[in-house]
């Protein structure tokens, strides 16, 4: 119908293989460049005046963190929209992001680790923000070893949808753990805990805390890293959708077989 809304239309899995199969290879291509060119910008930025050279890990493992909260963020969102609109590439989405958000989680425990080496004589502290982001990561592991464990799909993208809208909680906790929380309409506050952990520099109230030689290589990073997440996203809800249609086609051949099978008279 003409009045259909944009995500009525996405919907449908073939139109949305067809849409994303003309924008994919231009989303990557883009966001292998804005990496490279982040990444040449961050080695030509100057070291910090307190953290020197290490300050260059930076580039790689503020993306990561942010990318990995986001990535539960949309595999939160998916297992909503699956649960409560049963939207058909929901579920879809959700497992193909999964993976993604991991993978990122993990580097920026990696990178956090070879930073705070340097700057707390230490690879790893139980504090609040890192403890948090670990759990975030086993979070992830859940997800996919709950959904790889059962064979029924509807079963298993049920169970997992539900286990990600209660594990979402985790990342206002993450975010509370340096910054702490403050609603003034609510008269809420919560204050940061105990961490070692350096406050946000850039998304702040009263304005970056970074210098702009710094800040800029770290937002085209941010940037090139955002378009990688969302071309390997679509690539894996790509590959998703391919893999059930195969799925679909082998077991209405197996159909095919055994009615055939039981209409062919007997000898």
């Amino acid at each position: 119908m003409i009045n259909q809304s944009i995500t009525q239309k996405l919907a449908n899995p073939t139109r949305f293989m067809s849409l994303s199969g003309a924008i994919l290879p231009w989303l990557t291509a883009i966001a292998v460049a804005m990496i490279a060119f982040a990444l040449y910008r961050g080695w030509m930025a100057p070291p910090d005046y307190q953290q020197g050279e290490t300050i260059r890990i930076m580039y790689i493992h503020v993306p990561s963190a942010w990318l990995g909260m986001m990535g539960y963020a949309i595999v939160a969102l998916s297992s909503f929209g699956l649960l409560v609109f049963r939207h058909p590439l929901a579920d879809v989405s959700a497992k193909a992001a999964a993976p993604i958000g991991a993978a990122f989680t993990l580097l920026a425990l990696i990178t956090g680790s070879l930073w705070g080496k340097p700057m707390w004589g230490t690879y790893w502290v139980w504090d609040a923000r890192l403890t948090s982001v670990l759990l975030l990561f086993f979070l992830y592991l859940g997800l996919i070893a709950l959904r790889s464990s059962i064979e029924e799909e509807n079963l298993a993208a049920k169970l997992t949808a539900v286990l990600a809208l209660v594990g979402v909680i985790i990342l206002p906790f993450i975010k509370i753990s340096v910054e702490g929380l403050t609603i003034p309409w609510l008269g809420l506050e919560i204050p940061a805990w105990n961490t070692l952990h350096q406050p946000s520099s850039v998304f702040r109230s009263d304005g970056p805390k970074i210098h702009s030689s710094q800040l800029y290589p770290l937002l085209y990073s941010a940037l090139g890293f955002s378009l990688l997440f969302f071309a390997l996203h679509m690539k894996g809800m790509r590959n998703e959708i391919l893999r059930r249609r195969v799925k679909a086609l082998r077991v209405a051949e197996v159909d095919r077989a055994r009615a055939a099978e039981a209409a062919a008279p007997a000898e």
